[in-house]
């Protein structure tokens, strides 16, 4: 290891210009972009997000910064939101070599810190660029699996960190401040897969935006803290969370090869692990014309860690389980040829003939061959013919990526519930030609569903 990793990742996003971003990665950075926007809009329709909007309301009383196709709030209390809003409906990012979702993180802290201080869709690029590089090489260089072995989740340990950087491009940091912004974002990494199961694991995301808001904030007051936190001997993030990491891939090729482009999209809500197996149904679904009746049984294979975390919920409960459940997404995908929202409402999930090919017809099992989000799908109809697929790389992986087009797409699927037809159009012309936009204020003035002089002349 030739230099302290923390302070080499805050000489990296402090320093970091436009032109030295690839073209590809500055693409991809606006396709995560673009991306986290459809899911914050489609992210109101989540079970849970009027508790979290009651919390973020709570938090101060100012109104200075814009919710994604909502009202206004704090700086804090937009940031928290709007990190909720992203990941409400399981449809966001995944970086899947660390299993963490990198946008509900990075995005928030900087849209709020662009839009109160004026700054250009050129800047903000920039930042996001810096936010998403940091966050996930600090990911490689923790060496995921030690950490997941301890059950950290990867939103509230990591997300600090690239919130932080961040915020701390957009503030202007040297990279002395980047690195006591790092070591305040390190003491407030936590969250940990107790959680699963529960919305819980969702607040994991949005805490962590909050966090690192707060450390680069702090640490722009000239705030002692660490700037060694990632390889400190006695509680640095490698050593405490894991068995010393592997500090060296963190700064590996930096600004050579961005981590940032292995970041994965999801074309579906439900949960990452499951998106190999949502894109081998749909493949034969799509090839074959399938009546259900005639379907004897579904069998899915997935790896053993996928398996475990979404093959015991064939009787699921409610939406949030309906969302993570392999049985029900396999059944109603089986069953309706789709799979947006719509299909988990409670008009479909509590459907009856749903329910009962959840339990009866798909079955799933943990297959030793499988590994990561690889997946398998093998469909028995009734006369005793088998049709079967299988899923190397997921829709929206970076093998298998989702084009432009195509968030446009998911874009247009979820934003007419919050803002107009004339709206959506702007945005996607907005985020095309990002590096012209300025400030960024204008984009958060079309992503609100009302003009600001009318929700200021009614606020008042």
């Amino acid at each position: 290891m030739l230099a302290e990793p923390t302070q080499v990742l805050a000489r990296f996003a402090a320093g970091l210009s436009y032109d030295a971003i690839p073209t590809a990665a500055r693409e991809h950075t606006k396709n995560l972009l673009l991306d986290a926007l459809a899911c914050a809009l489609a992210g109101h329709q989540g079970e849970e997000t009027s508790q979290v909007e009651a919390l973020a309301a709570a938090l101060a009383q100012s109104e200075e910064t814009s919710i994604i196709g909502g009202d206004r709030l704090s700086l804090a209390g937009a940031t928290l939101l709007n990190g909720y809003l992203i990941t409400a409906v399981t449809m966001c990012d995944v970086h899947r070599p660390t299993l963490t979702h990198v946008t509900p993180e990075v995005m928030p802290p900087a849209l709020a810190i662009a839009e109160r201080d004026g700054r250009s869709g050129r800047d903000l690029l920039v930042a996001l660029a810096a936010g998403c590089e940091v966050m996930t090489r600090i990911g490689l260089g923790l060496d995921w699996p030690a950490a997941r072995a301890r059950g950290w989740h990867g939103p509230g340990v990591l997300g600090p960190f690239g919130a932080a950087a961040a915020v701390g491009r957009l503030r202007g940091f040297d990279a002395d401040t980047m690195a006591r912004a790092f070591g305040l974002a390190g003491s407030q990494a936590a969250g940990t897969y107790a959680a699963w199961g529960t919305p819980t694991v969702k607040f994991h995301q949005c805490r962590g935006a909050l966090s690192g808001l707060i450390a680069a904030l702090l640490a722009e007051q000239k705030f002692i803290a660490t700037k060694e936190f990632l390889t400190a001997k006695d509680g640095g993030l490698l050593n405490a969370y894991a068995e010393g990491g592997k500090p060296d891939l963190a700064t590996a090729d930096l600004g050579t090869r961005w981590e940032l482009e292995q970041i994965a999209l999801r074309a579906w809500p439900s949960a990452t692990s499951i998106q190999g197996m949502n894109t081998a149904l749909f493949d034969l679904v799509q090839r074959h014309r399938i009546d259900p009746a005639r379907v004897k049984k579904l069998r899915v294979g997935l790896s053993r860690p996928s398996f475990d975390l979404h093959g015991g919920l064939a009787r699921y409960k409610g939406k949030f389980e309906a969302l993570i459940s392999a049985h029900y997404t396999a059944a109603v995908i089986l069953y309706d040829r789709a799979l947006t929202l719509a299909q988990f409402e409670p008009s479909r999930y509590d459907d009856p003939v749903l329910k009962r090919a959840a339990v009866e017809q798909v079955e799933v099992v943990a297959d030793p061959a499988l590994t990561g989000v690889q997946a398998t799908a093998e469909i028995e109809m009734s006369d005793g013919s088998k049709l079967s697929g299988r899923c190397e790389h997921p829709r929206g992986s970076p093998e298998n990526p989702l084009s432009r087009a195509q968030i446009v797409e998911k874009l247009r699927t979820y934003a007419p519930d919050r803002i107009s037809a004339a709206a959506i159009d702007e945005v996607v012309r907005a985020v095309d030609r990002f590096e012209d936009l300025a400030p960024v204020r204008r984009l958060m003035d079309v992503l609100c569903p009302e003009p600001r002089v009318e929700r200021t002349r009614r606020v008042g």
